[in-house]
């Protein structure tokens, strides 16, 4: 796999992780990469593009009805820590 020159660090593991999900369809993989990218890089554009890759990622394999309920019970969680504080 043969990624880009005269990336970045997080451009080059950005890189990596996009292969792996679209070029080798190794979507546990990339889904793993593009955390490393959010955790190292935060702030960076490649965080930003990795957290979009990622709901690409988990629209495309968990199935639409289990995606809006765990953001239904997400969201009523998010209200009631904030009504706690």
């Amino acid at each position: 796999m043969k990624v880009a020159e005269g990336l970045t660090t997080a451009g080059r593991k950005y890189a990596v992780a996009y292969a792996l999900q679209y070029t080798t369809r190794d979507l546990r993989r990339a889904l793993t990469r593009y955390r490393r990218v959010m955790a190292a890089y935060p702030g960076t554009p490649e965080a930003e593009y990795s957290r979009m890759q990622i709901t690409n990622i988990a629209t495309s394999v968990v199935p639409k009805q289990e995606v809006l309920d765990a953001l239904v019970k997400l969201t009523l969680a998010h209200f009631e820590h904030e009504k706690a504080t």
